[in-house]
Order: C-alpha cells, then structure tokens, then sequence
C-alpha cells in the first residue's frame, strides 16, 4: 500500500491533528471569502439554496431562493463569494468603501449591482442590500462544481482546475456543452513548515518537488534541510488544486502521488503545515499566513520566486504552475450561447477594473491582462 492509499489522516511518524474541525470552522457561517482578505465584506442576508435533479429551487431560509447560483472550488471561493457579497449588498454609488465606480472609470451614479444587471436587461431596485436578483455561492470542491453544472444543479461551475481533467472529457465535447469564463490566476505556490523554511529550505528545484511527492525523497536532509523526515500533504482527489498540481508538476492530471495526508479545502493544508514542523504542500496563493513560507522553485534554470518584485516570480504567467481560474456556465437550449443574462451580469462584473482589484488582486491572486480581459468579454452575450 502506497501512503496515496492510506487514511486521511496517516502518518509515517507519530502525528495529532486538529485541522478538520478548523478548517470547516472557518469557513461556516462566511460570507465574504478568506480571511486574508483586507477589505470587509458588507453585510448581507444569507440564504442556502438547494436545487434537486430537475433543478428546481427550495429554500432554507426565509426571503425566497436566490434567482442564481454557483459552487465549487475552494480556491475560487474566495473571489466568487466576495463578489456575491457584494453583489447583494448593492451598494449605492456614493459608497467609494464598497463601489464607487467614478474611481474605477465607470460613468454611472447606479447602485453596484444595479449597474452590472442593467447592462443585461434588468430593472435596477435603486436599494442597498436588494440587487435585482440574488446570487448564492456554495463551497466544494472543483470536481464537485464541475459536476454540479453539468447537471444543472447550480448555473455556475466555480473551478481551479479545466473541465477537462475534473470530468474526464475531450476539448470538443467541452466546446460542445460548456463556456470556460476564466476570471483570473492562481500562481500555485508550494509551501513548507516555518522550522524547515528557517533551517534553510528556502528553494527546491522542480525535479526535486517532483521526487517529494513520488516517494523518492523522504528526507529534508536529501534537499539542503535537517535530518527529519518530510510530511507530505496532498489536496483531496477532485480538488482543482489538487488536478492543477498533477498536470503541471508531476505532467497527468492522474499522476500517481505518494502523500502522507489528503485535505478538502486550502485552509486545511494551511492549518496542517502550522501545526507541523515537517511539512511541504501545496495550495493557493490567498490561503498565505505569516506561520508558513512559500519556496522558490526554479524550472529549467529559472528561479521563480514568492515576492511580487523579484525579476522572475510565481506571479508570472510562465510560472509553470500559473493556473487559469475558472467559472463555467453550461450550453443549452435556452441559452444555446452557453451564457444566460443573469450570468453575463455577475460575471461581467469580474472582467473590470473594479472587478479585478477588489475580488482578485485583493485576495492575493493574479488579475488577468487588459487583453485577456478584453477575449473573456467576448464570450458573454451582448449587453442591450
């Protein structure tokens, strides 16, 4: 048996954990993303909403379903939910904390959601905390968003990881079914214990990563580190971090891996490299902490570092890496576009300044370019 193979929670070495319980705490109850976040999030009315396999909507909470939806990665989480929080907040125009569009070069004296749903047709509501219609944003996993959508249980699939890999489908048949709104990057860093990091750990070469999480390499003292040996934490299978990660390290989303542990969510693999002095994993950049460093890895003689300012850096988009962030919508008969009009609206709101900046750039990720931005407008209905 492989360690891959093993329980959740086995270790080479004696080692107790408190991170499941942790990692769900913080995030229940959340409505505003991560909490790197330094922007607060408005305050808002929570609704749960659940769909069956017709789709249909019921609630969980008094005030009525929401009129949209999205789940999925727990990387995307963070930009996706912020912006739903702030979607039906709906802040007025005057509110430069939370919109203020004149500073973002939008001429308009709307409330925020008001703004982006009437590019599409809707009637503003001219009320804080009452867009036009309501958005829902679930927490899962990537595989679990990809599915969702495919099923018609949400409208919008949040995913870190290509369509393609999480259902196991061809481009043609993505192309077929499915419109990929990719909103912005993740530069993937990968992280190790603060002990190991100050013990002198702060680089590893591609190919060493590599032999980390194949078996090859057991020991810290074999990459420059202390004679310990090194705890390997994965992301669960069906993550989009965790098939990102296989594709553009290890070169097969179905690479086989050899990990001491697997966790669901980011902040799990967070809390478990604080809570222990030996670890290495891999997550997303907004999921940081001051207790845990990021490594430089260098690919093919270029060393990409952790620092924004440095002359080759895990920001670049040839990062090996770097991975697109995803939303997708789904292509049917009534929107044989593969985008509705309340979904171009909410994620149009994305693909702007204000977008980029306050839902993206805010929580440590990666805004696309001007260009990108410009081919991913493209792909939304026009506005009337």
């Amino acid at each position: 048996m492989t360690r891959d193979q093993r329980p959740d929670d086995v270790s080479r070495r004696k080692f107790i954990l408190a991170t499941g319980a942790a990692g769900t705490a913080a995030f229940a109850g959340c409505s505003g993303g991560s909490g790197s976040q330094s922007t607060p999030t408005p305050r808002v009315e929570t609704r749960t909403v659940v769909k069956d396999q017709s789709g249909s909507q019921s609630e969980s909470a008094s005030g009525g379903p929401s009129d949209l939806s999205a789940e999925g990665s727990s990387t995307v989480y963070p930009i996706s939910n912020k912006g739903g929080s702030y979607w039906n907040g709906n802040p007025p125009a005057d509110d430069e904390e939370y919109w203020g569009p004149e500073q973002y070069g939008i001429d308009t004296d709307m409330h925020l959601a008001d703004y982006f749903a009437s590019l599409y047709g809707f009637e503003p509501t001219e009320t804080r905390s009452e867009a036009p219609f309501n958005m829902s944003v679930g927490l899962s996993h990537s595989g679990t968003g990809c599915k969702s959508v495919r099923d018609g249980l949400v409208d919008i699939g949040n995913s870190s990881g290509p369509i393609t890999a999480e259902l196991g489908i061809s481009e043609e048949k993505r192309d077929e079914n499915y419109v990929d709104h990719v909103v912005g990057r993740d530069g993937q860093p990968v992280f190790v214990s603060q002990a190991i990091y100050d013990a002198g750990v702060t680089e590893l070469t591609g190919e060493e990563v590599r032999g980390i999480y194949q078996g090859d390499v057991t020991n810290w003292s074999e990459v420059g580190g202390p004679d310990q040996e090194i705890y390997v934490v994965g992301r669960a299978e069906g993550s989009g971090t965790d098939t990102s990660f296989r594709l553009n390290m290890l070169g097969d989303a179905d690479a086989p891996m050899d990990v001491d542990t697997r966790k669901g969510q980011n902040q799990q693999v967070q809390t478990v490299l604080e809570q222990n002095d030996g670890a290495i994993g891999y997550m997303a950049l907004a999921f940081q902490s001051s207790a845990i460093s990021p490594v430089a890895i260098t690919f093919d003689g270029t060393t990409y570092e952790p620092d924004k300012d440095a002359e080759n850096t895990i920001f670049d988009s040839d990062y090996p890496l770097n991975r697109d962030l995803h939303m997708y919508t789904r292509i049917t008969d009534e929107t044989p576009e593969g985008t509705s009009m309340k979904e171009a609206a909410f994620i149009n709101m994305f693909l702007t300044e204000f977008g980029q900046q306050t839902f993206v750039e805010a929580n440590n990720y990666i805004p696309l370019p001007t260009k990108d931005i410009e081919a991913e407008r493209e792909k939304l209905p026009d506005q009337v």
